[in-house]
């Protein structure tokens, strides 16, 4: 165990554990979009951005990639922290104008408008999906694909998937809920594992999976 300030707060806390999940042990709130609690952390969209202390030297690191170290101090909070949180979420007010976890989070930093060019996105890359298909699922059915401004999440070559199994992972752990399993498999149904499996919709909170003809007529 080791010892490291918070906010201020003197804490005690896991030597492998990062500035992030420190924090929320503590109830310290520290806004994410990529991160996810059964994924390898990537520190992807910034946002959990905190100012860290050690050896006299201040620096801003993403606190779900950050290894806590003994006599560290961490700012989650600072003006500089939450000027560099509020140009993300500009960009991502920008880029995804009409998903409610963006104006959610653009509405709690006080961001109300962008000076970025307005475009019509439903996702803003944060990789949890791909991730998870890798990491949970084991098929890497979906992947990042294209460059910059052109880079989107798609099967290989934008082509149906034959090895994904319509389990629905993907679209369960979308922050924006707005993945769809038809971007993966093309079609309302699919074949695998000898059997006819059409896409259909959870009534209760909406979620798409694949589900087994049969099982409809029963």
């Amino acid at each position: 165990m080791i010892k490291l300030t918070i906010d201020g707060k003197k804490v005690t806390a896991d030597a492998e554990a990062t500035i992030l999940e420190v924090a929320r042990e503590e109830g310290i709130e520290i806004p994410t979009l990529c991160y996810h609690e059964a994924l390898t952390p990537i520190g992807a969209c910034r946002l959990c951005v905190v100012e860290v202390t050690e050896g006299g030297r201040t620096r801003t690191m993403a606190a779900c990639v950050a290894p806590v170290s003994e006599g560290m101090e961490v700012v989650t909070n600072s003006e500089k922290i939450q000027n560099i949180r509020r140009t993300i979420v500009q960009l991502l007010l920008a880029r995804c104008p009409e998903l409610e976890v963006i104006k959610e989070l653009a509405d709690k930093l006080g961001v109300k408008d962008t000076p970025f060019k307005p475009e019509s996105e439903d996702c803003f890359l944060c990789g949890i999906c791909v991730r998870a298909c890798d990491e949970i699922v084991g098929v890497n059915a979906i992947g990042f694909t294209n460059r910059g401004v052109r880079n989107e999440v798609l099967p290989p070559f934008a082509e149906a998937s034959n090895v994904c199994i319509g389990c629905g992972t993907c679209t369960t752990v979308c922050p924006a809920r707005t993945f769809d399993l038809e971007r993966v498999t093309k079609s309302e149904s699919m074949h695998t594992f000898a059997k006819e499996y059409r896409r259909d919709y959870c009534s209760i909170c909406g979620t798409h999976y694949m589900i087994p003809e049969s099982y409809l007529s029963e």
